[in-house]
């Protein structure tokens, strides 16, 4: 487990019941839940015995969760559980998680206990009332962790909400009395927004703030204010700072206020100084004036001065000034502090035992002389004889920035590209660049007298205006042809629109619309349909009335009306007989049964069959649905949780 721990990722602590509750419906949804007494023995043992197991599994799983998420005060960095100790209390901590062991053990022991009774379970009753006991013995386990559940869980809502910190990261620390300023100089550095307020303790626990210096990332930590008063009588708030200050390997910038606006006397955080001051041991520690617009160190005078130069006397801290309000040696206190917490972090890493490890690894080669001719140093004469840039030579040369300043500065002035172009002429850098389409020069095409000419033709057209040449409408002209052949296509036009009028009513009718061969036609209506396709009827009922005769050259003999309605007459005959001689349709039930008395035994054997289909209102044998979703004898009445032993 490494030293910085993500205290978000620790899942949520349920409540005893709540736990209950979800093992158990668990084990219902996962096991198998239908059991007759008619089974084996072994299967119904066996029946019973899984829900047993499966319960001890998934009390198991929840537990060993809580016991893997919540961190081991013994496996942290000790900034964590000296963090931890003072927030929550390490034994009330460690006796929580104690008792959930506790409770796992028990569980897979009364687990244990009760599969080995199952194993001698002589009927489905004494299995079942051995699940029974087993389950209700394991639920009454977890009731009694209710209160270590319900105090590990605000735990894990406090662990959530504290900063992320790293404990070996570059870090500076920021510690004093309250109201010195430390809340509104964390601000000013990083992205954080601590509240700041005119009374003590406004920030009651450690704020974490990020910043960048010299391309590396800096961690700055605000702390609650300290009192000077004994160790055991320090607070929940004042004892996160001194954690912090004891554990954590960073730059101390200790704030203090002379103009006493704070609320407490120059002496008295002094004496806080000195009391915490072995906390600041093989740390770079700095001593901030902070209000120097309210007071500076020049100012004081008497026994305060002595007792503040007693402070810096042994040479180990640094004074620094500034004022948070106008801004004044905010950013060199920053530089100061970052540079003597990287100088000290590289000293350390030099007084370690690795640097050895290192430096084993490292070799530095030396270049051996080939022979003994010298080879003395040859720098070109152009390079040894170049005139120094200085900016305040006027006669220097002009370098790109210059040329940007003069011609407008960043937006305005545009690079000439075109100066450094090496061509064979110098005129040529500033042609323009041919344009060539469809490989040809669009220059070779191009007219350089086209805008005077269009001047032109637009002067001599505002003079016709002026002269009235185009005030007399001209009037066109068309001969008797056009004119012809315009009106027929007006008329095929009309005749085209009234066609599709006419279409789109027959279609836009709303009535079923009726088939051609069941739609009733009048002979005088079919003789008009024939002569409109030019086919003669009467010669056409001739050939239908007329006897074959032995020769195709005897003459044709007209026939009487009578003798036309007799044929027809006959062909209807002919139809209906026809029609008659057609395939009848045979009633398949009775297909393959020789007498009645086959048929009735059918009937019998076909009832028979419908009999379960119709005990369980089926259609058929393919007829699948759930007429009732749910029984009234399953889901009615009054019943609590555990009440449901009918399975």
């Amino acid at each position: 487990m490494g030293s910085y721990y993500n205290f978000k990722k620790v899942q949520v602590v349920p409540k005893a019941m709540d736990f209950i509750d979800i093992v158990l419906s668990k084990i219902q949804r996962k096991t198998p839940t239908v059991v007759h007494p008619n089974y084996q023995i072994s299967r119904i043992r066996q029946f019973y015995m899984k829900k047993v197991k499966f319960g001890q599994d998934c009390f198991d799983e929840k537990l060993d969760q809580i016991l893997t998420d919540f961190p081991k005060l013994d496996e942290i960095h000790p900034f964590y559980a000296d963090l931890m100790n003072v927030l929550y209390d390490r034994d009330h901590y460690k006796l929580a998680l104690g008792q959930i062991a506790t409770c796992k053990h028990l569980i897979d022991s009364v687990a244990k206990d009760y599969a080995r009774l199952l194993k001698f379970g002589d009927s489905l009753f004494r299995c079942k009332q051995l699940k029974k006991a087993a389950l209700g013995r394991m639920c009454t386990i977890m009731k009694r962790q209710k209160d270590s559940l319900a105090y590990l869980e605000q735990v894990r809502q406090h662990l959530a909400r504290l900063p992320s910190i790293d404990p070996n990261t570059r870090t500076l620390l920021v510690c004093g009395y309250p109201n010195v300023g430390k809340s509104s100089f964390m601000n000013k550095l990083t992205r954080a927004e601590v509240e700041v307020q005119p009374y003590a303790f406004t920030t009651k626990s450690l704020f974490v703030g990020h910043m960048d210096y010299k391309n590396l990332r800096w961690q700055v930590i605000d702390t609650p204010g300290i009192l000077d008063h004994p160790l055991e009588q320090r607070n929940t708030i004042e004892m996160q700072s001194i954690t912090a200050l004891a554990h954590l390997r960073a730059a101390v910038l200790f704030f203090i206020d002379l103009s006493e606006q704070c609320g407490y006397t120059v002496a008295a955080q002094c004496n806080l100084f000195e009391s915490i001051k072995p906390l600041f041991s093989n740390k770079p520690t700095l001593l901030v004036v902070n209000k120097i617009d309210s007071m500076r160190i020049d100012e004081l005078s008497g026994p305060e001065r002595a007792r503040f130069d007693a402070l810096v006397a042994d040479g180990d801290v640094t004074v620094c000034e500034m004022s948070t309000y106008t801004d004044e040696g905010v950013m060199e206190t920053k530089k100061s502090a970052c540079d003597k917490l990287l100088a000290s972090r590289v000293e350390q890493k030099l007084r370690g035992t690795k640097i050895n490890d290192v430096l084993q690894k490292l070799h530095l080669a030396q270049p051996l002389a080939r022979d003994e001719k010298p080879r003395p140093h040859a720098i070109p004469e152009s390079a040894a004889n170049r005139i120094k840039l200085e900016k305040s030579d006027p006669n220097r040369k002009k370098l790109e920035v210059d040329l940007e300043v003069e011609g407008g500065g960043a937006g305005v002035y545009n690079v000439d590209l075109k100066k450094l172009y090496q061509l064979k002429e110098h005129e040529w850098k500033y042609d323009k660049i041919p344009e060539i389409m469809d490989g040809k020069n669009v220059a070779d095409f191009f007219d350089e007298d086209i805008e005077s000419r269009l001047e032109e033709l637009e002067r001599e057209e505002e003079r016709l205006e002026r002269e009235g040449f185009y005030d007399d409408a001209e009037v066109e002209m068309e001969d008797s042809d056009e004119e012809a052949l315009m009106e027929a296509a007006k008329e095929i036009e009309k005749k085209k629109q009234l066609l599709m009028r006419e279409s789109w009513l027959k279609k836009s009718k709303n009535r079923a619309i009726m088939p051609a061969k069941f739609k009733k036609r009048s002979p005088a209506d079919m003789a008009n349909a024939f002569a409109e396709r030019g086919m003669d009827v009467e010669e056409r009922s001739r050939s239908l009335v007329r006897k074959r005769g032995r020769s195709e050259s005897r003459a044709a003999v007209s026939r009487e009306p009578s003798q036309a309605l007799s044929l027809a007459r006959e062909q209807s005959l002919a139809a209906k007989r026809h029609k008659s001689s057609a395939s009848v349709t045979r009633d398949r039930s009775t297909m393959g049964i020789k007498n009645a008395a086959q048929k009735t035994e059918s009937e019998k054997v076909l009832h028979f069959a419908q009999r379960p289909r119709n005990m369980m209102a089926k259609a058929s044998e393919s007829d699948r649905r759930i007429l009732t979703k749910m029984p009234k004898h399953l889901f009615s009445g009054k019943r609590g949780s555990g009440s449901a032993s009918h399975r």
